[in-house]
Formats: structure tokens, C-alpha cells, sequence
């Protein structure tokens, strides 16, 4: 196993956070990364938001169903995507796993919260003062985390299939 597959083998989600500060260079380096994620035909339809203030953050936690552990968090990256761009929801996935696994590489805590098709998007989009012509993807809440969770993984034989599904080869 190399160092790049091991992070992304002990990633966990994380909504548990210490009290602290994400660094400006962290915060410029993960939203790079961001930037730099694949994206159909080269469109970058993204716009990616760091929210530390404290009051945004609880206003974007008391928004979200399952998502009130932002408020606890140093950052909310909030990931917004281009509406009419036909694959801003892959590429601002995209995006949202590389800010993730760059966070990781860190050594701070994160987790994906929803945002597509979730009641609270658009209220997210107007506390943030985002345009209009851009939705809600992703949020990923980061700090220091206080706790982390391993829950139970499938498998792999139980999610993954060579060449056909079914097919038992000799």
C-alpha cells in the first residue's frame, strides 16, 4: 500500500471537533485542490465558500437536517455548482472528495454533508450571499477532530463484481 491510498483508506467522517483555528494556507491549499479536481470538458462549474465565521456557521447548521455539527466546526467549505452546466453535480463531487482527502492529508477532521435536492439549499445559498445561478452541492465541516467513528465497511467482494455481474469464471 503507498501513502496516497493509505490516507484514503483511514479517512472517517468527523463530527466531533476540538476548539480550534484552520490556518489561511490550509484553507487556500484545500480549496486548490478543489479547483484542480476533474471536471467534464474543462468547465469548472464550481464555487467553493470558507465559512469560519461562528454566527454563518451556526445559521448554516440550524439549516441543515443533519448537519448540525457545523457549528462546532472551525470551517464549513460550502461547494456550490453552476445550474444549467449539464455535470456540475459530478464535478462538484469531485471537487468535494479531493477537498476532503486534502484535508486529511492536514491531519483535520471532515465530513460531507448534503446539499443537492435537500430543502435547506437554497437557504444556504442566500445566507451566503451566493448568486442565484449557482446550487448547493456539498458542505464539509473541518476542525480538529475531538472524536472519530469506524463504522463497519462492506467488503469488497460484497460491492464489487470483474468484468460481468455474476459471472463466476474458473
Amino acid at each position: 500500500m503507498n501513502v496516497g491510498t493509505t490516507m484514503i483508506k483511514s479517512r472517517r467522517s468527523v463530527r466531533k471537533y476540538r476548539t480550534t483555528t484552520i490556518p489561511p494556507h490550509v484553507i487556500a491549499d484545500v480549496l486548490d485542490c478543489g479547483r484542480l479536481a476533474p471536471t467534464a470538458m474543462n468547465v469548472q462549474p464550481w464555487l467553493f465558500g470558507a465559512v469560519t465565521d461562528p454566527g454563518l456557521l451556526h445559521g448554516i447548521a440550524d439549516l441543515t437536517d443533519h448537519g448540525r455539527f457545523i457549528a462546532d466546526a472551525a470551517l464549513c467549505i460550502a461547494v456550490f455548482g453552476r445550474i444549467g452546466e449539464t455535470y456540475y453535480l459530478e464535478d462538484c463531487c469531485a471537487a468535494t472528495m479531493s477537498m476532503i482527502i486534502a484535508l486529511q492529508n492536514h491531519g483535520y477532521g471532515s465530513c460531507w454533508v448534503a446539499g443537492d435536492k435537500k430543502p435547506y439549499a437554497e437557504a444556504v445559498r442566500e445566507l451566503l450571499n451566493v448568486p442565484a445561478e449557482y446550487s448547493l452541492v456539498s458542505l464539509i465541516s473541518v476542525g480538529a477532530p475531538a472524536e472519530i467513528a469506524s463504522p463497519q465497511k462492506k467488503r469488497l467482494e460484497e460491492c464489487s463484481f470483474k468484468d460481468q455481474y455474476g459471472e463466476t469464471k474458473e
